[in-house]
């Protein structure tokens, strides 16, 4: 007798992949790493203010990992990349855009994972 073997689906593991990204981010920032400290002092937000988007991407990457919520995983996902990348265009940084471009064009496919 065969034992099968179910592969998950490109959807699903796009889902989880960029569910491991933004909690990743999100803890770095929660953390309040030296470099990330600097990034935001450098752009004049408040003291402590990193740990309000790391907790927002440590939301948006445990909704991503979870079926139920893995649509609202998907959207917040959507509107952290689009701020980050509107930010960065808009202080000339395009090269830096470019990850959180691809990043937004990857989460839509994420949805269909969404009634695993």
């Amino acid at each position: 007798m065969e034992a099968s073997v179910a592969l998950p689906s490109l959807p699903l593991i796009v889902a989880l992949a960029s569910s491991v990204v933004f909690c990743t981010a999100g803890l770095m920032q929660l953390i309040g790493l030296e470099f990330v400290r600097r990034a935001y002092r450098r752009r004049e937000f408040p003291p402590k203010f990193y740990r309000v988007p790391g907790a927002l991407e440590l939301i948006a990457g445990l909704f991503l990992a979870t079926p139920n919520t893995r649509v609202w995983g998907v959207a917040l996902a959507e509107m952290i990349a689009f701020v980050v990348v509107v930010m960065r265009l808009k202080h000339g940084q395009y090269g830096w855009s470019i990850p959180g471009i691809l990043l937004m064009a990857a989460l839509p496919p994420a949805l269909l994972a969404a009634t695993v």
